[in-house]
């Protein structure tokens, strides 16, 4: 009789299958099978490090600046004109024409509040006057102040008894004309000291 053929026997994987993991891979080290995330497993590392290395602490927000220009910057946007001789003279005149006759219809000639307005118009001639025209500050400043009394002092029909009138209010408030004059050479006296010292400085050979 004829024996049919047979095929071996394989007990080699099949072809296209992955083989079986052992059984010491398919559990950890403590006999307990491995989930994935952790340590043991593929991925958990990047799991772990991510959780704890790799988070990104969060960014604390800019500190908000403020809109506005600085202080300095603020005083130094300040009109700040240069006035020559002859300018701040005119300047001085007419600013204290202007409040006597201010003065005159709403504070009915007061010569008190006249003498105050005249002490800020010094300071203002006094700074704002160039530095090559500084000496002529203690000059146009009491010129000023006789402007502005010719519609404050008491005055008659003639021009006798307007000038009679402006004398006598330029002596009973010699006070106000002494105080701003000073004032006005004070600030005109320092500004003259710094440039000075700055034309020194810079004539002074380097050490």
């Amino acid at each position: 009789m004829e024996q049919h053929r047979t095929r071996p026997r394989q007990y080699g994987p099949r072809r296209g299958t992955t083989p079986p993991l052992p059984p010491q891979a398919a559990r950890g080290a403590n006999g307990r099978p491995a989930r994935p995330g952790r340590s043991g497993s593929p991925g958990g590392a990047g799991r772990k490090g991510a959780g704890r290395g790799g988070a990104v602490p969060p960014r604390r927000p800019a500190a908000v600046r403020p809109s506005g220009p600085p202080p300095v910057q603020a005083l130094r946007r300040m009109p700040n004109p240069r006035l020559t001789g002859l300018g701040g003279g005119l300047f001085c005149g007419t600013l204290m024409f202007l409040f006597g006759c201010v003065d005159d219809l709403l504070f009915g000639s007061s010569l008190t509040v006249y003498g105050f307005l005249f002490l800020p118009v010094c300071t203002l001639t006094a700074l704002w006057i160039r530095r090559v025209d500084l000496v002529t500050v203690p000059i146009v400043v009491p010129i000023a102040f006789a402007v502005g009394l010719l519609p404050v002092a008491e005055s008659g029909s003639g021009l006798g008894d307007r000038l009679m009138g402006l004398f006598t209010a330029l002596a009973t408030q010699a006070g106000w004309l002494y105080g701003g004059t000073l004032i006005a050479g004070l600030i005109a006296t320092v500004r003259k000291i710094r440039l000075m010292a700055r034309r020194s400085a810079r004539n002074r050979p380097p050490a």
